[in-house]
């Protein structure tokens, strides 16, 4: 009796099937890994950031808001092609820096991973065409070089200094002075706005540099050159950390002497304080832990992400 009991014990049954919607949401979680988040957050804001600024620098209150919905379907889609793009090319090196990543766990297979990227190219080329020279400017070029940055032959992240130069030349200038000339229809561009520009170009040159040194071991074994690697940990983390320091110290000065358009405390105080953030997070920080090296990666992007609220904010409650 005991044997004939234990084959219909609890523990011998067959695992049920996952439901529809069970299926559904970790299509959507996978989904949201794929599309990288904080990069996700990032364009979000900056869409949102861009709109206010043209808002208040322009003194023209009759821009619809409906143009938000189209710009910012735009931009995350041609944010979703540029990183997805990165993951199809990088899935052996994932598998060692990023595990977690769908194509590098299995959770998306790689034709859906080209579904996905290819179908969102198009969608944002698509809606940008639909949208405005401007617009369509902007994510044109800024899929171009996310394509000549992942894709061989060319496949620029190999060489640490063109890999550098494609991601602060999308995030830094191309991304903001395209999308200010789209919601200003090309209007003269604001001295705020080349003050935004400049600082989040330095800025992004900064998260370049300092994304691979989590990154060390996959990198090194599958040839890709970085600064992490030719320079040393220790040493890029200094570099991000005084470019870093240059960007905080900058754009207060400038603030102190008076940038047209802006409210300077507003500029002044908030920038300083993030400064001693940063300095006192970058005192915690172990480079023999990966999982500490990350965590203050991801609170610089949590930086980047604060000058998209902080530069409207101080347009807005200008006089």
């Amino acid at each position: 009796m005991s044997r004939i009991s234990s084959k219909f014990s609890p523990s011998s049954q067959p695992p049920t099937k996952p439901t529809l919607v069970q299926l559904c949401l970790s299509w959507l979680y996978a989904f949201w890994k794929f599309s990288r988040p904080h990069t996700v957050i990032g364009t979000s804001l900056s869409v949102l950031g861009l709109y206010l600024m043209a808002l208040a620098t322009q003194r023209d209150w009759s821009t619809s808001p409906f143009i938000l919905l189209p710009t910012l379907f735009a931009c995350l889609c041609g944010n979703v092609y540029i990183v997805g793009l990165n993951q199809l090319e990088d899935v052996a090196i994932d598998r060692i820096n990023k595990p977690h990543l769908p194509l590098a766990s299995g959770e998306f297979s790689r034709r859906q991973g080209w579904t996905i990227v290819v179908t969102a190219g198009l969608l944002a080329l698509l809606t940008a065409g639909l949208s405005g020279p401007y617009l369509l400017g902007m994510v044109g070029l800024s899929l171009l070089i996310g394509t000549a940055y992942s894709l061989p032959p060319i496949r620029l992240k190999r060489f640490p200094l063109w890999a550098s130069l494609c991601i602060f030349t999308v995030r830094g200038a191309i991304v903001n002075l395209g999308l200010f000339l789209h919601y200003s229809s090309g209007a003269a561009i604001s001295p705020i706005v080349w003050a935004l520009t400049l600082f989040i170009l330095v800025f992004t040159f900064a998260i370049a540099i300092f994304k691979d040194v989590p990154d060390m071991e996959g990198d090194r074994q599958y040839n890709i050159t970085t600064f992490t690697l030719r320079l040393g940990q220790r040493t890029v983390f200094n570099l991000a950390l005084g470019v870093l320091t240059v960007c905080y110290v900058g754009m207060a000065v400038a603030g102190l002497v008076g940038l047209p358009g802006v409210d300077r405390v507003v500029l002044v105080l908030p920038h300083l304080a993030l400064l001693g953030s940063l300095w006192w997070r970058s005192r915690q920080v172990n480079l023999q832990d990966r999982t500490s090296i990350s965590r203050f990666y991801q609170f610089i992007w949590k930086l980047f992400f604060l000058e998209y609220l902080l530069f409207p904010v101080a347009c807005l409650l200008s006089n």
